[in-house]
C-alpha cells in the first residue's frame, strides 16, 4: 500500500512538472565575450540540478575513499569483538559442561580476540583451577587482576575457589577485602559462612547465618542446624567460664531456643557448669507443647541440688501419667530419685526404663546406684553389661 502511495505521488509530480514546463517560456542568456549562449528556463534548470547532484555525488566519493582506511579499521575491530564474544560464550559453555581443557583454550583465544578481557581471563582461571593446574590458575588470576572494574569478580572467584581447595585463610582475606570495600551480598555472605565453618569462628557464623535468614537465602529449616552447631561449638569454648556460659545463653532469640536439637545439646553443657536450672524453664515448656522422649531422659540435668531435684521429680511424675512407658523418662525419674536419696524409686524407675529402653547409661546408673547401696555383685553386674553393650557398638 505504501509503494502504491509513492507511485501514485510521483506520477502526479512529474505530471505537474510537465505541465508548469509547458506553460514557461522564459530562456537563459549566457554572456561571455565574444561569445553568447541562449537556453531555455526549463534546461537551465534541469542542467542545474543535475550539475548539483553530480558535486553531491563526487564529494560523496571522495569522503568515502578518504574515510576507507578508517572504515577497514572498524570493520576490523568489529570482526575481532564478535570472535572474542563467540570464544567467550564457548568458553563458558564448556567451563560449566565440565569440559575445562576446552574452556581454557577457547577463553585463552577470547582474552587475546579481546585484548586483555578479564571476564575471560577469569573463566579461563576457573577451567585451570578445574584442571588443577595450579601454574596456569595464578597466570590468568594475574591476568584477571590487571583490570579494575571485575575486580569483585576476581576476589569473589578466589575465595570460592580457594575454600574448593580447602584454603580458608586465603579465603578469608579476600572476602576481608570485599567487606572493606563496602560489598555485603548473599553469595558472599553464603562463603563468609562456609569460612566460618571451616574455621571454627563461631560467633561469626551465627551473625551470618541470621543475615542470610534476614534476607531470605536461607529458610528455617536450613538455618537451624547451622545455628545449633554454631551454639554448642561456642558453648563448648565457654565451658570453662561459667558466667561467660550463663550470659551467652540468656542472650540467645527466644526463637532460636525452639531447636529441640539445640536444647538437647546445651543442656549437659549448661549442668556441667553447674546452669542446668537456667535450661528448665525452656525444656519443660518444649516438653508441654510437644512430647520427645530424647529430651525428657535429658531432664534430670535440669536438678543441680536436692531441692531442685525434688521439685523436678514432682513435674516429672506428672508427665508419667501421659507417658507411663516412656523410657526416657523413666530414666530421668530414677536419676532424679538418687539425687534425691529415694534409693528403692531410682532403682525401680531406672530396671523399668532398662526394660523398655536398653541403653549403656542405663546400666551405668543402676551400676552407680548399686555402689552407692553397697551391692557390688549387682553392680558388676550392670558394667559388664555396659561395657558389652559398647564393644558390641564398636564391632
Amino acid at each position: 500500500m505504501r509503494a502504491l502511495i509513492w507511485l501514485i505521488g510521483i506520477f502526479a509530480l512529474a505530471v505537474g512538472v510537465a505541465m508548469v514546463a509547458g506553460v514557461n517560456d522564459g530562456y537563459v542568456l549566457v554572456v561571455l565575450s565574444p561569445w553568447r549562449a541562449q537556453i531555455s528556463l526549463n534546461l537551465f534548470i534541469v542542467l542545474l540540478v543535475a550539475a548539483v547532484l553530480l558535486i553531491h555525488l563526487l564529494l560523496r566519493l571522495i569522503s568515502r575513499t578518504l574515510s576507507l582506511p578508517t572504515r577497514v579499521a572498524n570493520w576490523r575491530d568489529r570482526r575481532r569483538r564478535q570472535k572474542a564474544d563467540r570464544s567467550l560464550h564457548a568458553a563458558i559453555n564448556a567451563l560449566f559442561e565440565g569440559r575445562f581443557a576446552q574452556s581454557l583454550k577457547s577463553a585463552s583465544t577470547a582474552y587475546t580476540a579481546s585484548e586483555g578481557s578479564s571476564m575471560a581471563a577469569l573463566v579461563a582461571a576457573r577451567a585451570a583451577h578445574g584442571l588443577q593446574d595450579e601454574a596456569r590458575y595464578t597466570e590468568w588470576l594475574g591476568h584477571a587482576a590487571e583490570s579494575k572494574g571485575t575486580e569483585v569478580a576476581r576476589l569473589m572467584t578466589e575465595a570460592e575457589l580457594a575454600i574448593e581447595s580447602r584454603q580458608f585463610d586465603l579465603a578469608a582475606k579476600r572476602l576481608a577485602t570485599l567487606r572493606e570495600g563496602g560489598h555485603k551480598h548473599i553469595a558472599m555472605l553464603r562463603l563468609e559462612s562456609r569460612v566460618a565453618l571451616a574455621l571454627g569462628r563461631w560467633d561469626e557464623l551465627v551473625h551470618i547465618v541470621r543475615q542470610l535468614r534476614k534476607h531470605k537465602a536461607l529458610t528455617e529449616e536450613q538455618a537451624a542446624p547451622k545455628l545449633r552447631r554454631a551454639h554448642i561449638e561456642r558453648m563448648k569454648q565457654l565451658a570453662a567460664d561459667p558466667a561467660a556460659l550463663a550470659t551467652y545463653w540468656t542472650e540467645l532469640p527466644a526463637e532460636e531456643l525452639q531447636d529441640r536439637g539445640l536444647v538437647e545439646r546445651a543442656l549437659p553443657l549448661m549442668a556441667r557448669a553447674g546452669h542446668g536450672v537456667m535450661v528448665r524453664r525452656q525444656v519443660e515448656r518444649l516438653l508441654d507443647e510437644r512430647w520427645d522422649s530424647a529430651l525428657a531422659r535429658l531432664y534430670a540435668y535440669c536438678a543441680e541440688s536436692e531441692a531442685d531435684a525434688r521439685t523436678c521429680l514432682q513435674k516429672a511424675e506428672g508427665w508419667l501419667e501421659a507417658h507411663p512407658q516412656d523410657g526416657g523418662l523413666l530414666f530421668a525419674l530414677g536419676q532424679l530419685c538418687r539425687r534425691s536419696e529415694l534409693w528403692g524409686k531410682a532403682q525401680s524407675y531406672l530396671e523399668a526404663s532398662l526394660k523398655l529402653a536398653p541403653a549403656v547409661d542405663t546400666h551405668l546408673a543402676l551400676a552407680h546406684l548399686f555402689d552407692t547401696l553397697q551391692r557390688p555383685a549387682d553392680a558388676q553386674r550392670h558394667y559388664r553389661a555396659a561395657a558389652e553393650k559398647v564393644a558390641g557398638a564398636a564391632a
